[in-house]
C-alpha cells in the first residue's frame, strides 16, 4: 500500500506524484516539498520513481 503525503512533506525519492483526487501529475526531486493542493484533504502519492543508471 502507498501512503499519501501530504503538501509541504519533503518528498522521500524523487519521481513522479499524483494527486489523490485531481488525478494531476507534478514531478519532484527528493528533498523538496510537495506543493500546495487546489483544495484541503488533498495529498500526493508516488506513481513512478526516478530511475538512475550507473
Amino acid at each position: 500500500m502507498v501512503k499519501t503525503l501530504k503538501p509541504g512533506t519533503p518528498a522521500p525519492v524523487s519521481g513522479q506524484y499524483k494527486n489523490v483526487v485531481t488525478k494531476t501529475e507534478i514531478t519532484s526531486t527528493k528533498g523538496n516539498p510537495l506543493p500546495a493542493t487546489p483544495a484541503p484533504n488533498q495529498g500526493y502519492k508516488l506513481v513512478d520513481a526516478t530511475k538512475h543508471k550507473k
